[in-house]
């Protein structure tokens, strides 16, 4: 079944890409809300999730935090500051052959990865100096 566009999906898209950051779904809400203040909560992140469906955008799976939704459609890492919690791409090439190099010894079969990197950004880095 083809999904419709809509002005809300067009919206969440374009804020998503227009940020050029690896939102929350709270964040894209809060952002549209100010200029859309009748868009529903549930209509944002409905929409982030066909958005990431789709393959419009990237759906980013934070361990032990909130998605995040990233306009970078291409395998990349990604890196979390431990202090603010922002998550941040990591300029290096892929890794192309990690699938072929995992030793299974559990009889899985392994289907994709995502690589998060921990680390303390330059903002919160800047601040702990000052103190």
């Amino acid at each position: 079944m083809e999904r419709r566009n809509t002005i809300q999906k067009d919206l969440v898209l374009k804020t998503v890409q227009g940020l050029k950051r690896h939102l929350t779904a709270e964040e894209v809400y809060e952002f549209i809300k100010k200029d859309h203040p009748t868009i529903g909560k549930g209509t944002v992140y409905r929409n982030l999730g066909i958005l990431a469906e789709e393959g419009a955008i990237r759906k980013v799976e934070v361990p032990d935090g909130p998605d995040r939704f990233d306009f970078t459609l291409k395998n990349h890492y990604h890196v979390e500051c431990i202090r603010c919690g922002e998550v941040f791409d990591v300029d290096m090439d892929e890794v192309t052959d990690l699938n072929e190099r995992i030793h299974d010894t559990h009889g899985m079969q392994f289907l994709n990865y995502d690589i998060f990197f921990k680390g303390i950004c330059p903002v919160c880095r800047a601040k702990e100096t000052e103190e």
